[in-house]
């Protein structure tokens, strides 16, 4: 305190009372977050009592994370520390989940021994905002659904808003799944693939039927091949034949095998399963094995 009976006080006696530097409250005082009260004859700045406490506050505020800019403002008044608070949390759970996803990409990198050139693919990959995974999602519906008219309606829907996110804390499989699956969307071979998929549907479906009646198919197909493979019976038994009737009904057999042999591609199939990966269902979900049955039963009745 300088002896002038003002009980101003001069940065040092700001540094011994708080065990702060010198140099970091000189520091703070000239991006403005300290400003002095006065100066004195000789030019020093001078501060009172309660620069103390906004020294205090400086302090704890930056020890929080908050950058010199939010610090000025929450001490001038011209924000309160309730949204510059809340400003920062949503900074942090931003850096939280970016840290995760180099966590689980160096994971991955470690357990596949990825070169140099892999990992960079990878870390660019993982980290495409949820804009860019959206965009190349739509990009791809949309050249897979381009002037297809009568392709069902509900799956070209539910293509274009499904969920291709990595999750907050995405595991390495995760991450590897997610990599995968973006290379394979941009695959012209793969597009070209599922463009003939869709053909295959739009071929297929009559004026009259309703919407969502492919989606209907498929699960119906999938629970009775799972029901069917949990009995053990065979693609090329009699059973199996009773049991293609009552799933394609007067549908023709040739023209569903045709489409379910496009689908049951082995770039088709991983899609899927790289989808489940994603979105944490497990490779089972994608139903590779029931698909396969099917074939194999047309199969066995168009040999026949």
């Amino acid at each position: 305190m300088i002896e002038d009976g003002t009980g101003l006080l001069t940065i040092g006696d700001l540094a011994r009372a708080t065990g702060l530097t010198v140099r970091t409250i000189r520091y703070w005082s000239d991006e403005g977050a300290l400003p002095p009260v006065t100066r004195s004859s000789g030019g020093y700045r001078l501060y009172d009592a309660e620069s103390v406490a906004r020294l205090e506050l400086i302090r704890t505020l930056r020890e929080l994370g908050l950058g010199l800019d939010d610090v000025r403002k929450v001490v001038s008044g011209e924000k309160d520390v309730a949204s510059v608070a809340a400003t920062h949390v949503a900074a942090l759970d931003a850096q939280i989940r970016s840290l995760k996803v180099t966590r689980a990409v160096l994971s991955t990198v470690a357990r596949r021994g990825s070169t140099a050139k892999e990992m960079t693919l990878m870390n660019r990959l993982a980290r495409l905002s949820a804009a860019e995974r959206r965009r190349i999602l739509e990009e791809f519906v949309d050249e897979m659904f381009r002037g297809l008219d009568t392709a069902d309606p509900a799956i070209r829907e539910r293509m274009r808003t499904m969920t291709v996110d990595l999750p907050d804390e995405p595991t390495p499989e995760q991450v590897d799944a997610w990599v995968e699956l973006a290379e394979l969307l941009r695959d012209p071979e793969f597009r070209a693939h599922m463009r003939t998929v869709a053909e295959f549907n739009a071929a297929g479906r009559g004026p009259e039927a309703p919407a969502g009646a492919s989606m209907w198919f498929a699960r119906r197909l999938v629970q009775s091949a799972a029901e069917a493979r949990q009995r053990g019976v065979a693609p090329e038994s009699p059973e199996a034949e009773r049991i293609l009737r009552d799933l394609l009904g007067g549908a023709d057999p040739a023209v569903v095998l045709e489409g379910l042999k496009a689908g049951a591609n082995d770039k088709v199939a991983r899609y899927r399963e790289l989808l489940a990966v994603v979105k944490g269902q497990g490779l089972a979900s994608a139903h590779r094995a029931e698909f396969a049955w099917v074939v194999a039963a047309l199969e066995a009745r168009a040999g026949s």
